[in-house]
């Protein structure tokens, strides 16, 4: 089917055309798991998003295409505990695995990822987005009729825990027994509800913050693994833009402790030692994993994640801030 017939299809499908002329629209960016298009409809521009089965990797990677319909159910959630962290979910084809939501303007909804590029690194966001996430942490732990909503183990296994941290031991057989039994760990624990993608590449910093997108990872496990997600890529925009290192180091400093003061659901110590040891495994897993970040290009910073991500993995320590303060060392070599 091509893509005017599809969007036909899914606009009828999901009540919001009636047939005749096709309003205009154009494809997004979706990343490396879905297809996003925009839709002028009369009154006004919405975004389809369809999962697929076989994700834009170099390497062999599928996913069940259901986990659309997680993540709908995880929009959906996020809003009733934070109304500005996440879209309005217009419309859902749970058969179809599609859904609509509405076009946020990127004059006024600003690609985090884009902000970083541009070295424009503001810890205060920063710390909002750790403050977000944790609420949304804290306000689902330990709700049995959440956790039923989210069967999503095998998904989660798919798409998260194989690519970056078992996948990566294929190139690290030393440390294999430390990825594995991160994955195991990870998989074991059952306290809140997950988001699994939390990245700059997901988050729009709108007129009234933070907007997560792209939950279709999401899964009723261990909130340490949100935090350890997207430190990880405050670590990695180190190497991005050199100039803004320091921003990057200090959105680090701010997002760890502002997630941490929402650990209400075990001993914080307990969940910060999780997200620590975790951490580098995720590090490694961005340069010798299934899903390698695009902007660490040159081999020589691809050893220098190594290094310490390696060191880390064999020597964990129990606290974020010892990952950040590893990491400044290999920088000021």
């Amino acid at each position: 089917m091509d893509e005017r017939a599809f969007l036909e299809e899914a606009l009828f499908r999901l009540g919001l055309w009636q047939g005749g002329a096709l309003p205009p629209f154009e494809a997004l960016t979706g990343g490396v798991s879905s297809d996003i298009w925009r839709v002028d409809l009369p009154d006004g521009p919405i975004c389809i998003k369809r999962a697929l089965a076989k994700l834009r990797v170099e390497m062999d990677w599928r996913a069940p295409v259901g986990r659309n319909a997680y993540e709908v159910a995880w929009m959906e959630i996020a809003r009733e505990i934070e109304p500005d962290a996440a879209p309005e979910i217009l419309a859902w084809d749970a058969q179809a695995g599609l859904f609509a939501m509405p076009y946020l303007d990127p004059a006024t909804h600003f690609p985090w990822k884009e902000e970083l590029r541009q070295g424009r690194a503001d810890p205060a966001v920063a710390a909002e987005v750790g403050r977000r996430i944790g609420h949304i942490h804290a306000a689902t732990a330990g709700r049995d009729d959440i956790a039923r909503q989210f069967p999503t183990d095998e998904i989660f296994h798919a798409i998260r825990l194989e690519p970056y941290l078992e996948a990566t031991a294929a190139r690290h057989p030393d440390l294999r027994d430390i990825l594995f039994s991160l994955s195991r760990r990870t998989a074991g624990e059952k306290r809140a509800l997950v988001h699994g993608d939390v990245s700059p590449k997901n988050i729009l910093i709108g007129p009234k913050g933070p907007v997560f997108l792209d939950a279709e990872c999401a899964w009723y496990g261990d909130p340490a693994f949100d935090i350890a997600f997207c430190l990880n890529h405050m670590l990695l925009k180190s190497l991005w833009n050199e100039e803004a290192r320091p921003l990057f180091h200090e959105c680090f400093g701010a997002m760890a402790p502002a997630w941490l003061d929402q650990v209400d659901w075990e001993p914080p110590a307990e969940a910060e030692a999780r997200a620590a040891s975790l951490l580098p495994g995720l590090f490694l897993g961005r340069v010798d994993g299934k899903s390698p970040v695009e902007y660490v290009t040159q081999e020589a910073d691809r050893n220098r994640v190594r290094r310490v991500a390696r060191k880390l993995l064999l020597h964990p320590v129990a606290r974020i801030e010892g990952v950040l303060d590893a990491w400044k060392k290999e920088l000021a070599r």
